[in-house]
């Protein structure tokens, strides 16, 4: 059978090889499955491919569905989910919109406002719903612009589609996603900001994650590093320090911890000398810093795990960060706790991101992994367990 050659596999491999119950070493699975010790760690580092042979026989070891292993899980079907088509719908004519009536640029910031306040609470069923009208509205405001107001309707429409491209990144719609983003870049050359061509660059990451091609991205956020202007001002500094946290976990996805360490205390830095707030779009300040340390460590795994652990033993993000990077913080604990051996502090841990941000929570994969993982450990079944695992369907 043809290998697979995709290096997500060698992480879900050590995933389900930590913590299944009772553990496995490398040495046992290896020892199980009957394969070579330095094969299995050079699948797990992602230098080689898996064989449908050797892949069939790590699952038995494991005991789980090869499926598991050979990709992601899908996306949980929601009501957010529905409202997708409109979103692609609404941007297929990005420059030459339909006629229709459009608003003052004053109401236009106001509408585009809310929907930012949308994103960063993670209400995907609300953005998927009104930006479907918005865009073409903005779209048509941009191209008939007085020279005056076309800078700021440019802000405007990037800003609408990274709400549009939130609802379709996080809801797994990464085709869409990657559409959007394409049109962030396209129209950031007329507003001619360099902060706002950085901060497009923060969300054009999303397309490496995707992809799964974190060194390239790792290149692409280092450019763009370079390039973003000197840091005189807090949201100069801010929006340098956003692109070093987002490399720091492309870096950590790649397992180059020398280069997370490294933007991390780069964005540490910057961090220090602003105050926590959204600059640009991007939360950033000491308490998303400390956010994104957590994510890394989870990451790298291994020994960084209890790295992780650490930071959350006295600290935990305030409530007046943004939502969906609070429950993120949750969803990344759970997993490293998960890790450690603690699936009592894992559950709870995926319950308060629940609570923080329903939506988020229920769409994000690592989420329904990990609850399934949750009701395999646990041997009597609990109702609990049970309805939070059908809430966001894991099996």
């Amino acid at each position: 059978m043809p290998a697979n050659t995709d290096g997500g596999v060698g992480r879900r491999i050590a995933y389900y090889r930590s913590v299944v119950r009772p553990k496995l070493t490398q040495q046992e699975l290896a020892n199980a499955a009957c394969v070579a010790l330095g094969t299995i760690r050079k699948i797990e580092r992602g230098e080689r491919g898996v064989s449908g042979d050797t892949l069939q026989a790590i699952a038995d070891a494991l005991g789980v569905d090869p499926v598991r292993l050979c990709r992601d899980r899908g996306t949980a079907h929601s009501q957010a989910r529905d409202g997708l088509p409109a979103l692609s719908a609404a941007i297929a004519a990005y420059d030459c919109p339909d006629d229709g009536p459009v608003r003052p640029v004053s109401e236009l910031r106001d509408a585009v406002d809310t929907a930012v306040k949308w994103r960063l609470g993670a209400q995907y069923t609300r953005i998927v719903r009104d930006l479907p009208d918005l865009l073409p509205e903005l779209a048509r405001a941009y191209h008939t612009a007085a020279d005056g107001d076309r800078a700021e309707l440019a802000q405007l429409l990037v800003s609408a589609y990274r709400c549009a491209d939130a609802a379709a990144y996080k809801l797994g719609a990464h085709d869409l996603s990657a559409r959007l983003i394409e049109l962030m870049r396209w129209v950031t050359a007329a507003a001619e900001d360099p902060l706002l061509t950085a901060s497009v660059a923060y969300v054009r990451t999303e397309t490496f994650f995707a992809a799964r091609a974190h060194a390239a991205g790792l290149r692409a956020l280092q450019q763009a590093i370079d390039m973003a202007p000197v840091p005189t001002t807090a949201v100069e500094r801010a929006v340098r320090g956003a692109l070093h946290m987002r490399a720091a976990v492309i870096a950590g996805r790649a397992r180059d911890a020398d280069a997370a360490v490294a933007h991390l205390s780069d964005a540490g830095r910057l961090a220090e000398q602003v105050t926590e707030n959204v600059y640009y779009g991007t939360a950033f300040g000491p308490d998303s810093v400390r956010i994104h340390q957590v994510s890394v460590a989870v990451s790298l795994g291994g020994d960084h795990v209890s790295a992780a652990l650490g930071i959350t033993h006295e600290w935990k993000p305030p409530t007046g960060l943004a939502a969906e990077r609070r429950s993120g913080f949750y969803i990344e604990l759970a997993r490293a706790q998960l890790w450690a051996g603690m699936p009592d502090s894992a559950f709870e841990s995926l319950k308060v991101a629940r609570r923080v941000a329903s939506q988020h929570t229920r769409d994000h994969p690592w989420v329904r992994e990990d609850a399934s993982t949750l009701r395999r450990l646990r041997r009597a079944d609990s109702e609990t367990l049970t309805s939070f695992a059908e809430w966001c369907a894991a099996t």
